[in-house]
């Protein structure tokens, strides 16, 4: 392994950027100067960033760093597609400390270099730094888009229709596994330490002797994923729906109003509603739910529907269609209706199996919330 010191901040530039190939004409010169230099002279720009801080919004005991550099550039990515616009330039800036490796840092930007090959972005800058407090990440992704393509959250209208992608609570539920294991993890480790520490209180080194040849499989602990695989990698590893915003484009559909699910498909809607000025109902039996997340659900005792409803992390797009479009997206795979856009007096509702109305609440993940 070799230290991040010993090369230099010129050094790991180089190291980690030296077979980025430019990809996008709107980037005129990328890593290598003080400043990217990129022209947009007939679009507008779009620029977005995320702040992702170890312990708030990533846990390395179960995220290694190729998965985590996969996972930061594509959370931005989301957000350019978010408005229906296409993302071009990716800058990313890391702190980390004295505990990480140059093959540390290799292996975080393999992961971010394969998250923006898929949709052919370029890495043109950024920074690193050194910290006492964890990793931090802060990424900015660039996108473009003719000023008539955008779409923000406040253009829903009555009778528009809501629509989400893909299905949702399985990020939510590949977390839970994955705090599940860590704890029974832990458990065995904290279990083991008061066995060592009691036999070195009682002197007894036999017991010391047999509890050292039983560490090596303590640590060598293996969690129990068996099929929750799906689980894992929408949690681990989303993916920004750019698809679904080619397939709207092909069949010639402009969303009215457009956000991805990163906080809870609740929270998201009722974002839209208030920059929209509307109300909305959403039919519980409508929600897209896969079937391993509500096995697990159940497994671990928690209700489904809030489960998908403020679970977050999915990265699924929200978004509303006008009426008239009905036909057109109902037959595009990967997309599901799941209420209508009412008037604002009306409220924000969520509509059960059962047909009764409940106001929908913003439960979804606040990063700013006290623990």
């Amino acid at each position: 392994m070799t230290e991040i010191s010993k090369l230099g901040e010129f050094g790991l530039i180089h190291r980690l950027t030296k077979d980025i190939q430019i990809k996008n004409a709107s980037t005129r010169y990328g890593v290598g100067d003080d400043c990217a230099v990129l022209s947009y002279p007939d679009t507008e720009v779009l620029v977005t960033s995320d702040m992702l801080m170890e312990g708030i919004h990533f846990d390395l005991t179960y995220t290694d760093m190729r998965t985590l550099g996969y996972k930061s550039a594509m959370v931005n990515i989301s957000d350019i597609f978010a408005m229906n616009s296409i993302p071009r330039q990716l800058v990313v800036s890391i702190a980390l400390g004295k505990r990480f490796t140059v093959e540390d840092l290799d292996a975080f930007y393999l992961g971010m270099k394969e998250a923006c090959a898929k949709w052919n972005i370029d890495i043109v800058g950024g920074d690193t730094t050194s910290s006492r407090t964890g990793l931090a990440i802060s990424i900015t992704c660039l996108g473009e888009a003719q000023a008539e393509q955008i779409v923000y959250r406040n253009g829903a209208k009555e009778t528009d229709l809501i629509c989400v992608t893909g299905d949702l609570g399985a990020a939510y539920m590949g977390l839970q596994i994955l705090e599940r294991e860590k704890a029974v993890y832990y458990a065995q480790i904290e279990d083991y330490n008061k066995k060592v520490r009691k036999a070195q209180a009682d002197k007894d080194e036999a017991k010391l002797n047999m509890l050292r040849e039983q560490r090596p499989s303590v640590e060598d602990f293996q969690p129990d994923f068996a099929g929750k695989e799906y689980l894992l990698d929408r949690q681990l590893k989303p993916e920004a729906r750019g698809d679904i915003i080619q397939k709207l484009n092909e069949e010639h559909i402009r969303p009215t109003a457009m956000i991805d699910i990163s906080d809870g498909l609740s929270s998201e809607l009722m974002h839209i509603c208030k920059q929209s000025h509307c109300g909305c109902r959403v039919y519980e039996k409508e929600i897209p739910i896969d079937y391993q997340t509500a096995v697990t659900a159940e497994q671990f005792n928690m209700n489904l529907t809030t489960c998908a409803l403020n679970g977050g992390e999915d990265y699924e797009l929200l978004f509303t269609v006008p009426i008239g479009d009905y036909e057109k997206i109902k037959e595009i795979e990967g997309i599901r209706q799941i209420g209508y856009i009412t008037k604002e007096s009306l409220g924000c509702m969520l509509v059960t199996r059962d047909n009764n109305e409940f106001e929908l609440q913003a439960q979804g993940w606040n990063p700013l919330r006290d623990e």
